[in-house]
């Protein structure tokens, strides 16, 4: 019997008032799906159903319906679900999606977002004022959740964010301090009991978080080395919260210059309980540090504008410590197992081989800091 004119082996295709046309297909299931779109030819819609076809067969198919979730919807939960995610993180992807991703594109359906749609989302945030680096830090989120849709529950078929460098944030280069500046600034710290805290975050290139949250059985004075097992986190909420490191890589073991020792040796006998689990860095009325009363006991401001260093974050300081162990000629690994940076495996692998280096760099660091002071004794 010949084939009747107009018969498709898969879906059909009708015209509609409007003279596009549009198609209708059976999914693997068997129930008949209508396409997203129309055509304005014939042709055009043919094509359509062989790409859909082959795309069944092949196993790439995604079923459209999948996709009409709402972008919101879909990314609340996304948060939501994640396994591992620091206090802090959830904090600021709730953030970014709360105030950047979701205004604009909140309740478009997942299978409706197109790469033209992420690149205008973009271009409006920075003609907006947000800046470069927040920009970058919405998209980068974006782009995880919208993986996510592609890879693991299917709802797309590919990932509509695919602007080139939208995700690099281009900060600013940092401060860096002289040795003298850090020992100037420590000295100039109006509660004492940071002039240690000063010199420890910047010479073993620890972030804020870390150094705060350390105890007496961190700091082994006979074998210089400080050990990070936990960071202590400032929720939005006010809450203060005791967490792993922020990486596996941050639970290292880093090795103090020797000639801070003496520092750190007056600090714990006069400001430290004896107890092994006492927090070596606390407020003056015995309270978890925070950003804000830390600033405010140190005077941290009016130091720095007396020293002409306005615009210093405490981080710089970690920033200083790392800048100077590289400058001891320390090598990329080195440095990475120092820092507690595990974003390349192979520094991970060869931390525990980086012992007498990391030895090294303290000895190095040590031997500078001696130089620079012994040049101010004899100005």
């Amino acid at each position: 019997m010949a084939k009747r004119e107009g018969r498709r082996r898969f879906g059909s295709i009708r015209k509609l008032p409007s003279g596009r046309f549009q198609i209708r297909y059976p999914g693997p299931d068997g129930r008949l799906r209508t396409g997203t779109t129309t055509y304005r030819t014939k042709t055009d819609a043919d094509r359509a159903l062989t790409l859909i076809e082959a795309q069944m067969i092949s196993g790439e198919w995604t079923d459209p319906d999948r996709g009409k979730v709402r972008l919101a919807d879909y990314a609340r939960a996304w948060i939501k679900e994640r396994p591992g995610l620091r206090p802090k993180t959830v904090e600021l992807y709730t953030w970014l999606l709360e105030r950047h991703i979701i205004p604009t594109l909140g309740d478009v359906a997942v299978g409706k977002l197109s790469a033209q749609a992420i690149r205008t989302w973009r271009a409006d945030l920075l003609a907006n004022g947000v800046s470069v680096s927040t920009a970058a830090k919405a998209y980068r989120l974006l782009r995880a959740i919208l993986m996510t849709a592609v890879e693991e529950d299917q709802l797309i078929a590919r990932n509509p964010c695919r602007i080139k460098g939208a995700d690099n944030e281009h900060t600013p280069e940092r401060p860096v301090l002289t040795v003298r500046q850090v020992f100037e600034l420590a000295d100039r710290m109006a509660d004492k009991r940071f002039k240690a805290l000063i010199l420890l975050a910047t010479f073993a290139s620890l972030r804020w978080g870390e150094v705060i949250a350390l105890r007496r059985s961190s700091i082994d004075l006979d074998a210089r080395t400080v050990t990070i097992r936990e960071q202590l986190l400032e929720l939005d909420n006010g809450e203060m919260r005791l967490c792993p490191p922020k990486s596996r890589a941050g639970r290292r073991t880093v090795s103090i210059p020797a000639v801070i020792i003496p520092v750190l040796a007056e600090h714990l006998a006069a400001y430290v309980d004896e107890a092994d689990d006492a927090f070596v860095f606390l407020g003056k009325r015995g309270a978890f540090l925070r950003g804000s009363n830390f600033r405010r006991e140190a005077r941290w401001a009016e130091a720095l504008k007396e020293m002409g260093l306005q615009g210093l974050h405490f981080h710089d300081l970690r920033h200083t410590g790392n800048t100077l162990a590289a400058q001891s000629g320390a090598s990329l690994a080195d440095l990475k197992a120092r820092m507690g940076h595990d974003s390349d495996r192979a520094a991970l692998i060869y931390q525990h081989a980086t012992r007498d280096a990391d030895q090294r760099i303290a000895d190095a660091l040590s031997a500078r800091v001696a130089a620079e002071q012994q040049k101010i004794a004899d100005s």
